[in-house]
Parts: C-alpha cells; sequence; structure tokens
C-alpha cells in the first residue's frame, strides 16, 4: 500500500515540477502517473549501473556527475513518456534537482508520520 502511495506522491510531485519549472510539462495526472512509474524504474534498473559505469568522472568531479545522470534519465524519461515532455538538458537538469527536493520532502514526511 505505501508503495502505491509514494508512486502517487511522486506523480503529484512531477506535476509540481512542472508548475515550478516553465521547462517541465506535464498533460495531466495520467501522464504523471505513468511517468512517475517510469521514473522509478529508469531509477531502479538503469541510474546503478550507469553509477557503476561512471564511477570514475563521478570521483573526478565529486559527486557532481550524478547529478548529469540524473538529468539524463528524467530527459530520457521526457522523450519516451508521452504528454511529459522536458524541454532540453538544463530544464533537465533543474527539474530532476526540483523533483528529488520535493520527492525527499514528502517521502521524509510519511515517514514521519508513520512512526
Amino acid at each position: 500500500m505505501m508503495l502505491i502511495v509514494r508512486w502517487f506522491i511522486n506523480a503529484l510531485a512531477l506535476m509540481a515540477v512542472a508548475y515550478l519549472y516553465p521547462g517541465v510539462a506535464v498533460t495531466g495526472i495520467t501522464a504523471a502517473l505513468i511517468a512517475a512509474l517510469v521514473l522509478g524504474l529508469v531509477n531502479a534498473v538503469i541510474r546503478p549501473i550507469l553509477v557503476i559505469l561512471t564511477l570514475p568522472v563521478t570521483i573526478l568531479t565529486l559527486g557532481l556527475f550524478i547529478f548529469v545522470i540524473n538529468a539524463l534519465l528524467f530527459w530520457f524519461v521526457g522523450e519516451v513518456v508521452p504528454g511529459f515532455k522536458v524541454n532540453g538538458f538544463m530544464a533537465a537538469l533543474i527539474g530532476s534537482i526540483l523533483f528529488s527536493i520535493i520527492s525527499l520532502l514528502t517521502n521524509w514526511l510519511l515517514d514521519t508520520k508513520k512512526k
């Protein structure tokens, strides 16, 4: 049950990012739900592989290359999911940072309310 709640909250976070930043667009709640699902799957499957493959670059940049990986994956989901649009790399970078902050805060609030 908690997985579904987090999925819905991440979809709302995507809609909040689209509201706050004009470089990201979501056409509706259905597109946001699909994008949140695909983003979750991409972050669970592809992101760890990319992090391991780019570990030397990540170490050289003191971890800042993780932002690039997150932005590229966010941009990729924007290209794959209809109804979810990301306008370029900088929009993906800012959108992924906003999405991460909003998701972090909402998931933290869920965890504190559960305890």
